[in-house]
């Protein structure tokens, strides 16, 4: 009787091990999503008046976009969005976002603190920051090869993209191939598939 309760056990462990082995060793595989560099490094202020750096995001997915709490036209989009991926990962602190402002002169701390709170912002790891303006636009520009600029012939006084770059664990920019194998870079943050897809790949992410 006790060599049969034994084989038993034996049974259960050896399934139970070949079921669960695969998906330990899945989570800790690097996804399919290609890695374009190691992100620009940044030092920026929050809207709770704390230096924030990009060292600080270490060991979290996150979310980085260009916007300034005055735009009427594309800005209230992806603020909406990025409200999508807060509702998608609320409450994990291995997920954050970084909204970095292109309008700083404007955009101090307490403005921004105030926007966030216009904005249901609940997240303790969604920084909006600010700092010097020419910094900032190297950021940008130079950092992330991502416009941003000052036209007062566009509403708002502000051009700049609506894209949103996804930063792995390790600080690194990462996205998903388009259907020719081409890294996308970016995610569009104003189209509701562009947001599909980069929820889907910060899921990725937080498995790796």
């Amino acid at each position: 009787m006790k060599n049969k309760s034994y084989i038993g056990i034996s049974f259960i462990i050896l399934i139970f091990g070949i079921w669960a082995v695969p998906k330990i060793i899945s989570k800790f595989q690097k996804s399919d999503l290609a890695s374009m560099g190691p992100v620009p490094s940044f030092e920026l202020t929050d809207q709770n008046n704390k230096t924030i750096t990009d060292k600080d995001y270490l060991g979290k997915v996150y979310v980085v976009e260009f916007f300034f709490s005055t735009c009427p036209t594309i800005c209230p989009k992806m603020n909406q969005n990025m409200l999508k991926l807060q509702k998608e990962y609320y409450g994990n602190p291995e997920f954050g976002i970084a909204s970095v402002t292109i309008n700083p002169e404007n955009d101090t701390p307490e403005v921004l603190k105030a926007h966030a709170e216009h904005l249901g912002v609940k997240h303790f790891n969604w920084h909006f920051l600010t700092g010097d303006k020419d910094y900032i636009f190297n950021l940008a520009i130079s950092g992330f090869n991502s416009y941003a600029g000052e036209n007062n012939k566009v509403p708002g006084g502000f051009e700049h993209s609506g894209l949103f770059a996804l930063i792995d664990k390790d600080g690194v920019i990462r996205c998903r191939k388009d259907e020719h194998g081409n890294p996308i870079l970016y995610y569009d943050g104003l189209a509701d598939e562009g947001v599909q897809a980069i929820k889907e790949d910060i899921k990725k992410l937080l498995d790796e």
